[in-house]
């Protein structure tokens, strides 16, 4: 995988790439295109870009991490904090927001987005890469009876 990412005609080092989320074309009426945006690159900077890609297909052609509930991809390069959300007294979110999920600009600021989603999923997902939680246990086998582990020694263990 190269370590850019084409946006148009801009090459972008990977690593200044912090998140891909939807991009709302009614969110700002004043913006007249003639182009079909669906969705927005957002720099680690803030700094962000219109693509005419959706969140997904942006983060499955480029290695992205995708949050379904808010439709938002973030990078693995970028390294992400996650906190709990506590709106502040006089705050009073549009959104039930759930986690502010941080990071650190190129200068050493720190950043950060609100999401929907719950801080362990986005822990799970964001963080460390692994897949959501379902609610089916891969632990178990068809019968319910729990999944034998394989020994150290790296034998498999068959199932009964």
């Amino acid at each position: 995988m190269a370590n850019f990412v084409i946006v148009g005609r801009r090459l972008i080092p990977r690593e200044h790439i912090a998140f891909v989320e939807q991009y709302d074309p009614n969110a700002n009426p004043r913006f007249q295109t003639s182009r079909d945006f669906k969705g927005r690159v957002v720099m680690v900077n803030r700094d962000s870009i219109l693509i005419e890609e959706t969140p997904q297909a942006f983060a499955d052609a480029n290695g992205l991490r995708m949050l379904p509930i808010d439709k938002v991809a973030t990078n693995p390069a970028v390294h992400f904090r996650v906190e709990t959300f506590v709106p502040a007294e006089g705050f009073t979110p549009a959104k039930a927001y759930a986690t502010r999920l941080l990071w650190r600009d190129l200068d050493g600021n720190d950043q950060s987005r609100l999401l929907l989603s719950e801080p362990e999923t986005v822990l799970t997902i964001a963080v460390t890469g692994d897949a959501p939680l379902t609610t089916s246990s891969p632990s178990t086998t068809r019968r319910g009876a729990p999944r034998k582990r394989a020994r150290q020694s790296g034998q498999r263990v068959p199932n009964p």
